[in-house]
């Protein structure tokens, strides 16, 4: 029907696979299996039907295997977890784990939801999924010519290689962390254009239900553009974006507004502990090397790995050497054996679940801050003024 320039090509690839990381992030990830938002139907139904022709990838199955990542984040049971596969086999074969998971009943049962379950879905979508795919390829070459073939396997190779790869391998091993949530998430700007967004891998794992996903004011997320344009046309309507952090000028003691701010920033609140307490470390490990405790290549060994450990989740698994570096500047410095401890208790009152009534967690972290002030360490007693400010 069309005779393109061969950029013209490339612009026609683009703007489709573009439509298509677009109704990855707003319809499957963003409004299906997190309800950062609501779609109106007309809009739903067109990011099902367009997922349809260019991934074939059913709802339910997408929807079941992402929420399972983030419930079993960086453990043998997560899908596609670089800790666990390696980062070459998430990279370059995400799609083949991402199927190996689609195929068991208990994911989808357990994580599936509240998905779609209409007549279309069961009958066509979810049924037929190789249908969608193969209708493309019509179009393509209807529309394009021969070239419609190069640009359908554009659109087929698009979300295995940039969704199944690089969100969910290089988005959990290479990259920079604004938060230190339960897993290694990365952020991995700037490639927000070609994946819609989700490159603020990081920011999502703090603040899963938000529907935007950048924080700071030069990310950007195209996909959040996108949304406000819909919500303006009255076609989405966004239900919860993650809350500012707020400071007061002065507060003595933690109250139940100190305690709702640390929880639902919890992540930032870890991730400001180690930026504080990052200064004070290198200093005792210095004070180490000049007492002549440790070497020098040790003490630059320590450094490193206490800084790894302090932008890591709790418990995640450091290499050998580095556990050993750790632990030998614990045997060797009460200082380091004090903030090491603080920070386990931090993490553990901060992120535990809301079974405890709410007087007793925050007399827990009011306890907290008094050790963190009887520690005679400047950075804790620091930390623990910011953290009863917080609102």
């Amino acid at each position: 029907m069309f005779q393109l320039p061969a950029w013209g090509d490339v612009l026609v690839a683009l703007g489709l696979t573009h439509v298509t990381i677009a109704a990855v992030t707003i319809f499957l990830h963003r409004h299906q299996a997190h309800h950062a938002l609501a779609l109106h139907p007309l809009a739903s139904h067109f990011f099902r039907f367009w997922l349809w022709l260019t991934t074939g990838m059913v709802t339910r199955e997408w929807v079941a295997i992402h929420r399972k990542h983030h419930a079993r984040c960086e453990t043998a049971e997560d899908p596609h977890s670089p800790q666990v596969y390696g980062i070459g086999k998430v990279l370059f074969d995400g799609v083949d784990l991402y199927r190996r998971e689609a195929r068991n009943a208990a994911t989808l049962a357990r994580y599936g939801r509240g998905t779609p379950d209409d007549w279309l879905e069961r009958r066509l979508y979810a049924r037929h999924p190789a249908f969608g795919i193969g209708a493309m390829l019509v179009v393509d070459i209807a529309v394009l010519g021969p070239v419609g073939l190069a640009v359908w396997a554009v659109q087929m190779l698009w979300i295995p290689f940039f969704a199944a790869g690089v969100i969910n391998g290089i988005g959990h091993y290479w990259g920079y962390r604004r938060f230190v949530p339960d897993d290694e998430s990365r952020n991995i700007v700037p490639w927000g254009i070609l994946v819609g967004g989700e490159e603020l891998h990081n920011n999502h794992h703090a603040y899963a239900a938000s529907a935007r996903l950048s924080n700071r004011w030069w990310e950007f997320d195209i996909g959040w553009l996108y949304i406000r344009i819909l919500a303006a046309l009255r076609l989405a309507k966004v239900r919860w974006v993650a809350p500012r952090l707020r400071l007061r000028s002065e507060a003595p003691h933690c109250d139940r507004v100190t305690l709702r701010a640390v929880q639902i920033h919890r992540c930032y609140v870890a991730a400001q502990f180690a930026g504080l307490l990052k200064r004070t470390i290198a200093e005792e490990v210095g004070k180490l090397r000049r007492a002549g405790a440790v070497s020098r290549r040790m003490a630059a060994k320590m450094r490193r790995s206490f800084r790894r450990s302090l932008r890591s989740a709790l418990g995640s698994s450091l290499p050998q050497p580095e556990r050993e570096a750790i632990e030998q500047a614990l045997r060797s410095s009460s200082v380091l054996q004090t903030i090491q401890g603080l920070r386990v208790d931090l993490l553990a009152a901060i992120r535990s679940g809301s079974a405890a009534a709410t007087g007793q967690l925050v007399k827990q972290l009011e306890d907290w801050c008094a050790r963190a002030d009887a520690s005679g360490i400047q950075a804790l007693k620091e930390f623990s003024r910011r953290l009863r400010c917080y609102a």
